[in-house]
């Protein structure tokens, strides 16, 4: 029972990173970058696979030599998801794997150096369709801007920004999203609340070198949901110290919470207590990970005693309500004359959602003809 969220989101000019759009009325795409050596072409492909499998709609490669872009024209070649190429100051680089095909640049014009070598970037970008993201970080800031702030503070990561903005915008190139990413929550949302009254180009979201999976998962929630909830924000990469993977996972998360874009299963489940009729956190932590595979946007509450069983089903796609032996069942929110056996609960219950997804997946298929 997915419902449209009530924020206004911000409104931004539209770019296509390869066949993704980012921006406008898209909807928010979630991204990742790969941690295997570029040069390792079949554990870098192999990772890239298994980011677009949990979802992912971009990713990011590094590529910090010319042996990398050689490495990257083989992965291009055996993967379908649009990638980015991270390049840092190598201006020649960026002209490679244009030439190879890449579907963004992540390149920061200032950092390249003379103005025919900036110009040539932008050409090669302009004749080949290739969107740029401008990544400014607050670790790494130009040294006169360093020295003008001492420290940084959202006012440095904006003018960084526009320094690079500018150059893009005297060069007559519109076709980018900029990036202001900060460790700190409140550095990296005022910098980007800034940004966002500068510019209408697409917003890349991130709060930066978050942490560990736990913390920086907890940290991204909280920065990325302050920007998201005032409608900032056209993508996002939730930056972890943990699997990719992991960050595909949190990043739709925490779009779900927020009713932005919704992937796979909402679960609804108590925290347990003494009322609990069944054991909640082994049966909901089976189903979580018997699902992963699943796509289609449900809404399923597993509550542990009828106190708030039977509300949460009311607004669920698919609800179990705790009971002595056996528990109540819901379907959009009736109550159904079948109970399930609560030694049976994880197994019933997976073969009871992967049902209701299927129909769920067939009336779109109707609707999508009908319209």
């Amino acid at each position: 029972m997915f419902s449209e969220s009530p924020i206004i989101r911000r409104k931004s000019s539209q770019i296509m990173v390869g066949n993704v759009p980012v921006g406008g009325d898209a909807p928010i795409t979630v991204q990742s970058m790969t941690n295997t050596l570029t040069t390792d072409v079949a554990a870098t492909v192999k990772q890239i696979k298994a980011l677009e499998d949990v979802g992912a709609d971009i990713v990011r490669v590094s590529v910090p030599t010319m042996d990398a872009a050689e490495a990257f024209k083989q992965i291009k070649q055996q993967v379908n998801i649009p990638l980015v190429a991270d390049i840092h100051f190598d201006y020649r680089i960026a002209l490679k794997v244009a030439e190879y095909g890449v579907d963004c640049l992540r390149i920061n014009p200032g950092n390249i150096g003379r103005e025919d070598r900036i110009r040539s970037v932008v050409e090669a970008a302009r004749d080949n369709n290739i969107p740029i993201r401008i990544g400014v970080n607050g670790g790494s800031l130009e040294k006169d801007i360093q020295e003008k702030y001492h420290e940084p503070c959202a006012e440095a990561l904006l003018e960084s920004a526009m320094r690079h903005v500018d150059i893009l915008d005297r060069l007559n190139f519109d076709q980018f999203k900029v990036s202001v990413k900060a460790s700190d929550v409140f550095l990296a949302v005022g910098a980007y609340r800034l940004l966002a009254k500068q510019i209408n180009n697409p917003l890349h979201l991130g709060i930066t070198e978050a942490g560990g999976f736990r913390s920086g998962a907890v940290k991204s929630a909280v920065g990325l949901g302050m920007l998201l909830a005032e409608g900032i924000g056209d993508t996002l990469r939730v930056s972890l110290a943990a699997d990719p993977v992991q960050e595909i996972k949190v990043g739709y998360d925490i779009l779900k919470s927020l009713r932005l874009r919704s992937r796979g299963i909402n679960f609804i489940a108590c925290p347990s207590c003494s009322r609990q009729e069944f054991d909640v956190i082994s049966t909901v932590n089976a189903l979580e990970e018997r699902l992963e595979d699943m796509i289609t946007p449900m809404d399923v509450s597993i509550i542990g005693c009828v106190v708030n069983g039977p509300g949460e089903a009311l607004i669920s796609d698919l609800g179990l309500t705790g009971s002595a032996r056996k528990s109540g069942f819901y379907l959009d929110g009736e109550r159904q004359r079948e109970r399930i056996d609560n030694n049976d609960i994880v197994d019933n219950l997976e073969r009871k959602i992967r049902a209701r997804a299927s129909q769920l997946d067939a009336n779109n298929k109707i609707d999508i003809k009908e319209v």
